[in-house]
């Protein structure tokens, strides 16, 4: 390559730079001008701007990209045409269906293959003691970080509490204890897992499954790890024919969020959203990166394989949606398939990062809301219960609600408050499954990396 032939490619670089950084300007500024009352000038910028990331798209496309762009027209259908976007679930749920479809045979084939395909029996224990201690540590900062920030922040203190809130509030459920949290990792009826979406039971099946395979002679363990090996490599082709939907089905998910709740909800509680957003920054500098620094993952190339499955979860809000992604491109990335169909799926219970910095911050903000100060030792008690509450909660609709309830419930906090994050719970769920998802996929390369220096 030339150096004439260089300079192109990096103007050419820079000027597509500058026509995304010019698009998502005039998006976010046609939506300010929305919230501020400039009804027509504000759809003229997001209009301009979307052309504008069409054009990028176009000259760069690939799934990430084309989500984004998705991302974008469904919030101006929300905004321009509410009564109809209120109604787009279909190609959301249409693509949530699909990957359910597929996710319990995934994780079966790809556990299974790993285990008895590769002779990795000895490797099991070793790994999940690491991903476990992994786990615990990387939830345990969050959760303080996220403390941290909401004191700084100050933001549910002068918040007006509904007096019909109470009321309202669901009923609290009571903490699982250590005993119940193990019992429920192991499925008592496979089929009846498989049926629910528990994708922790599933993995724990297809581990002791896998175990027994390996152990069996050659001769009778060959044929069915064959078969289970072309299952995996089929799903993963599934994968990628269902991912061409993904972009559909994010605008079609934004779009229905905007036009059911629209953006003027969200002003009065904006200072809890941006210090969640500014909670999880923190987090990806002081935590993520660290580690990444550490274990020497290369950063550039870490976010380019992450990035769709982060981009899917963050428009689905669905770390479900996102998981046969994930795996798929971790694999790609260099991470041996057995250790990326263990961790990730372990990680969906005992992982969830953006979950972690989201329940401190979220029950620091009911007592502030409240009129409660906390004391340290409070506080202290507080994560340690949300630490242990977390760990059982896979599989559980609106899962981070029941634990926030439970927590509230055990430090003698009001509910009330709980009414007023789930006027915007949406759309820090977005970043807290993006979160989810990114704390995941980076488990599974650590940890990957950890075994390749043995």
């Amino acid at each position: 390559m030339t150096e004439r032939t260089v300079e192109d490619a990096r103007k050419t670089s820079k000027g597509l730079l500058a026509l995304l950084v010019c698009g998502l300007a005039c998006v976010g500024i046609g939506i300010a001008a929305g919230l501020l009352g400039q009804a027509a000038g504000g759809v003229f910028v997001r209009w301009a701007g979307i052309g504008l990331l069409t054009v990028y798209v176009l000259r760069r496309p690939s799934l990430m990209n084309w989500t984004f762009l998705a991302m974008a027209a469904g919030v101006e259908l929300g905004l321009d045409a509410p009564h109809f976007a209120a109604q787009a679930r279909l190609p959301g749920d249409l693509f949530l269906r699909l990957i359910r479809m597929i996710v319990a045979p995934l994780l079966f084939a790809t556990i299974t293959t790993g285990i008895a395909g590769h002779n990795e029996l000895k490797s099991v224990g070793r790994v999940a003691i690491k991903a476990l201690i992994y786990f615990e540590v990387v939830t345990t900062l969050g959760m303080i970080i996220g403390t941290v920030a909401m004191n700084l922040s100050g933001a549910g203190w002068g918040v007006t509490v509904p007096a019909v809130a109470e009321n309202a509030a669901p009923a609290a459920q009571a903490i699982q204890g250590w005993q119940q949290i193990v019992l429920n990792i192991f499925p008592e009826n496979i089929a009846q897992a498989v049926a629910q979406n528990q994708i922790l039971e599933v993995a724990i099946f297809s581990i002791l499954f896998g175990a027994a395979l390996a152990v069996l002679p050659e001769p009778k363990r060959a044929p069915l790890v064959t078969i289970l090996q072309s299952l995996a490599d089929v799903m993963f082709r599934l994968t990628r024919f269902i991912m061409y939907l993904a972009p559909l089905a994010a605008g079609a998910a934004i779009a229905f969020t905007v036009g059911r709740t629209g953006l003027s909800t969200l002003l009065p509680l904006a200072r809890l959203v941006a210090t969640y957003y500014g909670a999880l920054a923190v987090f990806c500098g002081a935590v993520l990166l660290p580690i990444l620094l550490i274990y020497r993952v290369p950063i550039g190339r870490f976010i380019e394989f992450v990035g769709e499955p982060a981009a899917i979860g963050f428009a689905t809000t669905s770390s479900e949606a996102a998981l046969p992604l994930a795996m798929d491109k971790m694999e790609e990335f260099g991470a041996p398939r057995w250790i990326v169909s263990f961790v990730i799926p372990t990680g969906y219970s005992f992982n969830m990062t953006g979950s972690s910095v989201y329940l401190s911050m979220a029950a620091v903000f009911v007592a502030q809301a409240a009129g409660i100060h906390l004391s340290v030792g409070r506080e202290v008690a507080m994560l340690a219960i949300l630490m242990l509450a977390s760990k059982g909660i896979a599989g559980v609709p609106r899962a981070v609600l029941v634990v926030l309830l439970a927590t509230a419930s055990a430090v003698d906090l009001p509910t009330a408050p709980i009414l007023l994050i789930l006027g915007v719970d949406t759309l820090m769920d977005m970043g807290r499954t993006m979160m989810n998802v990114v704390g995941n996929c980076m488990a599974s390369v650590v940890i990957a990396r950890t075994e390749e220096a043995r």
